[in-house]
This record gives C-alpha cells, sequence and structure tokens, in this order.
C-alpha cells in the first residue's frame, strides 16, 4: 500500500497525478486525510474525498509514503505531530518516502534528509540541510525521492512506478499515457 498524505491547501496536480499514475501501474495507493474530515481542499478549491483518516492507517502494510506539496497544505503537513513520528519511524525501517514541491521541507525537518541529495520548489532550497540541494526535476537518493513543483509531478509520479515496480513498468505507463 502507498499512503499519500493530504491537508487541506495541498497541491492538487501533484496529489492526483501521483495517486492516478501509480493507480494505472497497479500499485495500492490509498490517500489519507490528515485533517479531522474526509473531506480535504485543495489549495485552489478543489474538494477530494480522501479513503481514510490518518487515525485509521497501517503502516505495517505500507510500501511508500508521499507528501504532496502547496504551501499550507506543507505546512499543515509539518505542524503533524502523528505524521512527522510516522515518517520517521517508517523510514527508520528502511520505508520508501517520497515529497514533491515544498513538502520536502518536512522530511527535512524530520530530519530524514541529512547527509541525503534531494530537491524542492524554487527558492526554497534554504529549507533543505546545507550540501543537500539539487536543482533537478527529480531526486532519489537511497529511499528518499523528492521533487520540484507542479510541473514535475509526471515525471516524479513515474520515478515512483519505477521505485516500487521496475523501470519497465514506468515506461510502459508512460508510453499509455503518451509521456515517453
Amino acid at each position: 500500500m502507498v499512503y499519500v498524505y493530504l491537508a487541506d491547501g495541498f497541491e492538487e496536480v501533484e496529489a492526483l497525478t501521483i495517486v492516478d499514475v501509480l493507480r494505472r501501474a497497479g500499485v495500492a495507493v490509498q490517500t489519507v486525510s490528515i485533517m479531522k474530515d474526509l473531506i480535504v481542499t485543495g489549495a485552489h478549491d478543489v474538494p477530494v474525498i480522501a479513503d481514510m483518516l490518518f487515525e485509521d492507517t497501517a503502516n505495517e502494510n505500507c510500501r511508500m509514503m508521499v507528501l504532496p506539496g502547496g504551501g499550507p497544505g506543507t505546512q499543515r503537513l509539518l505542524g503533524h505531530a502523528g505524521l512527522r513520528a510516522a515518517l520517521t519511524a517508517f523510514a527508520g525501517e528502511g520505508g520508501k518516502i517520497a515529497a514533491i514541491c515544498a513538502a520536502p521541507m518536512v522530511l527535512a525537518q524530520a530530519g530524514l534528509l541529512d547527509g541525503k541529495k534531494a530537491t524542492i520548489f524554487d527558492g526554497m532550497e534554504g529549507e533543505l540541510p546545507k550540501g543537500s540541494y539539487k536543482k533537478a526535476n527529480v531526486v532519489a537518493d537511497g529511499d528518499i525521492i523528492t521533487s520540484r513543483g507542479p510541473g514535475t509531478a509526471m515525471a516524479f509520479a513515474f520515478r515512483l512506478v519505477e521505485a516500487l515496480v521496475g523501470a519497465d513498468a514506468a515506461k510502459g505507463v508512460a508510453a499509455k499515457m503518451l509521456c515517453g
């Protein structure tokens, strides 16, 4: 199972592209609201009904945790103590974690990017640990994958497919979507 965490103010293109592409690749994905309700409103006022609430997640079945960006959404992700603890524990067990746009800041503040290369939304490079920033659309370092923003969401999603089910699957989905 892949969990994509949503908070009010999330970037719709990033979150929904990830869910769509992973499901096309046959990966089980659940959207998780960290809010008190299943209805989560994106940064551009698009309401989305999450599959479950944070309290209902079962991380022992999790293959990857994914954080979409969006300024207000990222701030809410950053302030959620339960999510931060879950990310830290999951990373400690060697779990795969991915974040896009402003959300790599959440990983950085949890110490998960220490000694890792990562990327983040342009202008936010100072939020990453010194020496870790790499200007690229998608950066993978071990079990951490990061990306820059809405315009890189598709490439990011294909990289997640590659990490979960292999390069051939990622290329196959991309070809069917006329992306490569």
